[in-house]
């Protein structure tokens, strides 16, 4: 509500103060009311400052520790370093905390650049300038310094600095045009008005006298529910095709909808970060249980009092004398701390590096690059890469993710008679002239009426140009009128009824301007606008012609304008409508009807009341919209096509060979989604269709349907087992089920006794058994209950959304992984996807290809992570059985601290960035191979059990390997005598070798960097052990390694041992680099930026299936 300055009102009672104190009261360019006028509070409010940070300078260091340690594995080291630094433990503090400082700092460092770059970010949206009007002149000052109530001028193409409510314009009109790509992704231009009682202040000085109040809501994050949403311009915002605006500040900084919409989404975990925590646990279990039977046993073996306190190792008195429950509970803890480096501190950083870098082949595929429209795939987060492997169901939408959203008018059905115009698509006439045939009939009232009503429903822009003006914009002119609007539909209605004779020409000065076929300029003022939205599924316009009558014109989807129309002839257009939608075009009805002076003037006073409620505003004028667009007359009804996209026919029959279940969310009517369905291959001829629509319910109960398709899909379930899995199979019936948003209400509605759970139960049941599932008439908040449905069935699928516009966001959203197509209605859903592809042909190659590898590579990655280190803890384990319990380290700190840190960490990195187990064609050519990892399959118990034991296996040969052959050589050629140091050295030596060559022997993909990082991570390892043991630099000649290594070396019988216990360590993974599967091949990567970096090599080998050739060699399979 916006006023000259009169008194406010109070609160008429006592009750309406809690309203009043929920708006707020703004006195433009802050003059504030006169002594008396009325009670004046001054409110305060943010400054225009925008902070997207996380952290300040002083705060950065503890907030992002206390983040860091909200982990639990970090948390659990931090124990560990700090019970190091308290009691007497074994190892020094330096093997635990350098680890730990290392995890730390490389994660501070990531997370503290990635928000410099926000701090630069806001300081370059706070210090630009903005012009204000002060004392009647414009001043420039930065956009933080700016307040609430100050006016503020904005010029063409400039950004709107904050929330302003639209005081006047350049335009005589006292419109502006704007663009709202940044705020919802829609590229459309929008058309706002300024407020009735300021567009007529033009000059500063004029806009500088102005004496008003505004009174608006607090400030909503909700960008489609604003105040007087036609007057207010949103922070972000560009300002197109207008020379400057005027407007006052409203809402400023934080307060702006745009800023209130930065809040994150929620965190989406992956299954294999699931499992990964899962195996933590188990081992932190193993970890307890190790210290708990090293603690026992040796109180055990002290029972011995000779053991207990031999006689060079006497106790003190207070050592006699300290409580027994607190020696064993130090004793615990010093265990705990020995045998801690079976939980990978490292392998969370790792995990984290590994999905970063492994991010940007998807943005590297030249493959999913579009060039049409210039734009290739988008990750918004590396979270979910190994879950695109995974998936189970894909949940799409129809229109501009199936089809193109390139919309060409068809035809249009009026009183029964079919007009076909020049077909026309996107402004380009198609060969055919049809428009002479439909000139020589002799149009009706009606038909006209029909025409005019196409030409002025709608919220299209015209652009301008200079050079055509006025009547001269007609198609025979030669230069056709360019549209603008955020609705392909729109466009292409209105340019198809030009080919009819009709033609829009522009809004001026609130009038809208049409030519008819006589070519004479027609002027009708427009009263009103009820725009479109999900839930109504229509748009009017309320128009007042030239002899003064008034129109109210009304288009929408069928179900929604038949109910409300009471004359026409329905039923010969909703038979045309209903054959169209099978044939699988988009249909619109068109209806109207005239309003008398007195019944405009009521509805005028109904709308406004509504748009100016401050309380359930939406709800106000959703009541008044139903009550205004009633006792309609149908006057005919349009068709257009959407085209196929191309190649989503091979999409979807790749997805289904994957074993994915595709379903189609739509809010398209059923026939003209089940004929895109069948286009798309989703349903084939032999697919019988399963209907559970609100018409099939109105004929049965909820219940007898449900069980009725229940008993269709079951009745071979007890012959024949189906592939639940796929939905696919040659010996059984194909069934695909359609259900629409009414009988989804039904389904998820609480019954009578408060229980909803068995109709859904048995809906789910019916959709397990069918091959595709089509969803239509669906609003959006459908869609997203639809996908948490799925999500939160017993089976826990993994679940993927795509689609591509702003009704997709809540099911993107909602899916396990979120996927956006950069389409013709913006990017909203490709802002808040996980990834955004610009096709939907790309979902083929990002799942079969990029989702397999990825989870390939990782659940490698966190299996190998365990194995090594059981690798390297159990002979730790094992030494105190030989060492009285004493808790004496095996290995020496300096080994302790780099085995995970440098020793083998490269490797196994490099291994999850480049392994290709199957070759992109290969995983390209067949899709069935995606089933072998489904489920999770690589990090199930069995797999893990393996590896553990593996560890363990390998972990006994390491020591006992080692311990008889120091019990058989226990001198070296000048007659010295090995110490504990030297056979922790020859232990740690044979490990490090085995765990990275067991890397060599999986690795299937070899390129120089394998090579390099490889072998010189071995290489490093000698010459730091070389170093270490002061070989190099004599100076480390004090500390307790000086010269073992090369004394270790100098033993022939040691260099046999090791050479030795490595084959014997390696000879379970031999047969799977042997006998490699029977699909497995070998081809070179074909990311384009590593193309030329990398080179295959070829392995040596029997060829499968005849020989490979090329780059092509043998490896195992899954």
């Amino acid at each position: 509500i916006i006023r000259r300055r009169v008194r406010p009102q109070p609160p008429l009672f006592p009750g309406e103060q809690e309203n009043w104190v929920d708006s707020r009261t703004i006195y433009v360019g802050h003059r504030e009311p006169p002594p008396g006028a009325e009670a004046y509070i001054l409110q305060r409010h943010p400054d225009n400052r925008i902070v997207s940070s996380k952290y300040t300078f002083w705060n950065f260091i503890p907030k992002n520790l206390f983040e860091q340690f909200r982990r639990i594995a970090n948390f659990y080291f931090l124990i560990i370093f700090l019970v190091q630094l308290i009691i007497d433990t074994p190892t020094s503090p330096v093997t635990s905390g350098l680890p730990l400082f290392f995890v730390i700092t490389v994660t501070a460092i990531k997370q503290g650049y990635e928000d410099w770059l926000r701090h630069k970010a806001d300081n370059a949206m706070n210090q630009c300038p903005v012009h204000f009007i002060q004392h009647g002149k414009l001043v420039r000052k930065q956009s933080r310094r700016l307040r609430v109530g100050d006016i503020v001028m904005v010029k063409e193409d400039e950004t709107f600095p904050c929330d302003l409510i639209f005081l006047s314009s350049s335009r005589a009109d006292g419109t502006c045009h704007v663009t709202t790509a940044s705020l919802d992704g829609e590229s459309s231009h929008k058309t706002h008005y300024a407020v009735q009682d300021t567009k007529g202040f033009h000059t500063e000085e004029d806009i500088d006298g102005l004496h008003a109040t505004i009174e608006c809501e607090q400030p909503q994050p909700d960008l489609y529910k604003p105040l007087g949403s036609e007057n207010l311009l949103l922070r972000g915002a560009t300002l197109k095709n207008t020379e400057k605006i005027f407007g006052v500040a409203v809402y400023t900084g934080m307060e702006t909808k745009m800023a209130l919409n930065y809040q994150s989404k929620s965190q989406k975990r992956s299954a294999v970060e699931k499992s990964m925590n899962v195996f933590l646990i188990v081992y932190l279990c193993i970890l307890v249980s190790k210290a708990l039977i090293n603690t026992v046993l040796k109180y055990v073996w002290q029972s011995e009092p000779f053991r207990d306190e031999p006689w060079y190792n006497q106790k003190t008195e207070s050592e006699r004398q300290r409580n027994l429950f607190l020696r064993a509970f130090t004793d615990f803890l010093a265990f705990m701390v020995l045998f801690n480096y079976i939980i990978p501190v490292s392998m969370y950083v790792t995990v984290e590096m590994q999905k970063f870098l492994g991010s940007y082949f998807i943005t590297w595929d030249e493959e999913m690059f579009d060039e049409d429209s210039g734009e290739g795939p988008l990750v918004n987060t590396s979270d979910l890469n190994e879950e695109l492997g995974q998936v189970e169901y894909v949940f799409t939408d129809k229109t501009g993710t199936l089809t193109e959203n390139n919309m060409e008018f068809k035809e249009c059905c009026i009183e029964g008679h079919v007009y076909v115009p020049h077909a026309v698509c996107n402004g380009q006439v198609l060969p055919g002239n049809l428009r002479g045939r439909a000139r020589g009939l002799w149009p009706t009232w009606e038909e006209e009426l029909f025409f005019r009503a196409l030409c002025l429903c709608h919220t299209i822009q015209v652009k301008d140009d200079d050079d055509v003006d006025g009547p001269r914009k007609s198609p025979d002119s030669g230069k056709s009128c360019v549209y603008i609007s955020s609705s392909p539909d729109e466009v292409a209605l209105v340019e198809g009824v030009q080919r009819l004779g009709f033609t829009y020409l522009r809004l001026k000065d609130n009038y809208m301007e049409i030519v008819n076929r006589e070519n004479d300029v027609e002027r009708f003022e427009l009263l009103e606008i009820l725009s479109f939205d999900s839930v109504r599924r229509r748009m009017s316009v309320i128009v007042k012609s030239a002899t003064g009558e008034i129109y109210l014109f009304c288009k929408g989807a069928d179900s929604s304008i038949f109910p409300r129309v009471i004359e026409g002839k329905v039923d010969q257009i909703r038979a045309r409508v209903e054959r169209n939608a099978v044939e699988g075009l988009r249909t619109l009805c068109v209806a109207y009807k005239r309003l008398v002076p007195e019944e405009y003037e009521s509805v005028c006073a109904l709308l406004q009341a509504a748009k100016v409620a401050l309380q359930d505003r939406e709800r106000k004028l959703a009541e008044a919209y139903e009550h205004i667009e009633k006792d309609l007359i149908l006057l005919g009804a349009t068709a257009v096509e959407d085209r196929l996209q191309e190649k989503a026919a091979d999409t979807i029959e790749a997805l289904q060979k994957a074993g994915i279940k595709v379903w189609v969310l739509t809010g398209d009517k059923m026939e003209t989604a089940a004929a895109t369905c069948y286009a798309c291959r989703l349903f084939r001829r032999s697919t019988q269709l399963l209907e559970l629509t609100t018409k099939r319910i109105e004929e049965q109960s909820l219940h007898d349907v449900l069980f009725e398709l229940s008993k269709t899909v079951l009745r071979h379930s007890g012959s024949l087992t189906r592939d639940s899995f796929s939905g696919l199979s040659a010996d059984m019936q194909d069934y695909g089920l359609i259900i629409d948003g009414a009988a989804l209400s039904l389904i998820m509605k609480p019954r009578e006794d408060g229980s909803c759970g068995n109709y859904r139960e048995l809906f789910l049941e019916i959709c397990r058994n069918c091959s595709a599932v089509l969803c239509c008439r669906m609003a959006p908040l459908q869609k997203a209950q639809i996908v948490k449905l799925i999500k939160l069935s017993k089976e826990h699928p993994i679940t993927l959304a795509i689609g591509d516009g702003a009704n997709d966001v809540s099911m993107i959203l909602e899916a396990h992984v979120g996927i956006g197509v950069i389409g013709k209605e913006g990017r909203q859903a490709a802002r808040n996807s996980d990834y955004a592809v610009p096709k939907f042909k790309h979902l083929k190659k990002m799942l079969l290809v990029h989702g397999h590898l990825y989870y390939i590579r990782i659940s490698e990655l966190v299996q190998y992570f365990f194995y090594k280190n059981v690798c390297f803890i159990f002979p730790q384990f094992l030494y105190q059985f030989f060492c009285g319990f004493s808790q004496q380290t095996l290995y020496d700190t300096a080994y302790l601290t780099l085995y995970n840190i440098s020793f083998t960490s490269l490797p196994i990195l490099l291994y999850s960035l480049m392994e290709q187990h199957v070759s992109i064609d290969t995983l390209r050519r067949d899709p069935s191979l995606y089933r072998d990892i489904a489920k999770n399959a690589l990090l199930r118990w069995r797999v893990f059990v393996y590896w553990t034991f593996l560890g363990v296996f390998d972990a006994l040969v390491f020591f006992f390997g080692a311990y008889f052959m120091f019990e058989n050589t226990t001198v070296t050629s000048n007659g010295q005598i090995f110490g504990n140091w030297t056979f922790g050295t020859l232990v740690f030596t044979v490990m490090v070798f085995t765990v990275t060559l067991k890397l060599a022997l999986d690795t299937h993909y070899w390129t120089w960097i394998n090579h390099f990082v490889i072998w010189g991570s071995l290489l490093f390892y000698v010459v730091f052990s070389l170093l270490w043991g002061g070989i190099i630099w004599p100076f480390l000649s004090y500390q307790r390694m000086y010269y073992v290594f090369i004394q270790l070396l100098s033993s022939g019988p040691a260099w046999l041992v090791i050479v030795l216990l490595i084959t014997v360590s390696l000879l379970p993974d031999v047969p799977w680099a042997v006998w490699p599967g029977p699909h497995t091949k070998r081809v070179t990567l074909t990311w384009p930026p590593l193309a030329g970096l990398l080179h295959s090599h070829r392995h040596p080998g029997p060829a499968p299936h005849g020989g490979a050739t090329g780059g092509q060699a043998t490896s195992p399979g899954l």
